[in-house]
């Protein structure tokens, strides 16, 4: 398996350095990328993802024809460090949401892979679905494509159906 196919859909972050992993619900298949922790594009990727999260919830709560694999990404801390995970599936509760963790952490030790984890509307950094095979939302998945290289972002393209 070449390196380019080793990548997937998910998207960790850590803040010192902030990490970026590309990455499915397969955890034989992902990418780390360093994005810088000020990093402007993924600071208005995770705002972009935060404004249009009411929407995306409702229309998870009744999912049109042709969408599937609707997905939160949530911030998860253990002290000093912080990743974010993508969480799939997930459903709304009293007092926020729960859902499993959907791949393995690189810095923080509170959570595993396959974990029920439940969080907040706050923790909250992206969100996505696919719509006739084509990803919707994943903005900071989008924001990594300029951090790797062309023929890996190509390939995540390509694979996966994101348009950005």
């Amino acid at each position: 398996m070449t390196f380019a196919v080793r990548i997937a859909l998910c998207l960790l972050l850590a803040l010192v350095p902030l990490q970026v992993r590309a990455q499915d619900t397969d955890q034989g298949d992902d990418k780390t990328v360093m994005v810088a922790p000020d990093d402007a594009e993924m600071a208005a990727a995770i705002a972009k993802a935060r404004s249009s999260l009411d929407d995306f919830l409702a229309l998870s709560d009744a999912p049109p024809p042709g969408t599937d694999k609707f997905k939160l990404k949530v911030m998860v801390v253990d002290g000093h460090a912080t990743e974010h995970f993508w969480v799939i599936p997930f459903k709304r509760t009293a007092t926020g949401f729960v859902g499993i963790l959907a791949n393995e952490p690189e810095l923080v030790r509170n959570v595993v892979f396959g974990q029920s984890i439940e969080f907040t509307k706050d923790d909250i950094s992206d969100w996505g679905y696919a719509r006739d095979g084509h990803q919707v939302g994943s903005f900071t998945v989008c924001v990594m494509f300029n951090k790797m290289s062309k023929e890996e972002a190509d390939y995540m393209r390509t694979q996966y159906g994101f348009d950005c």
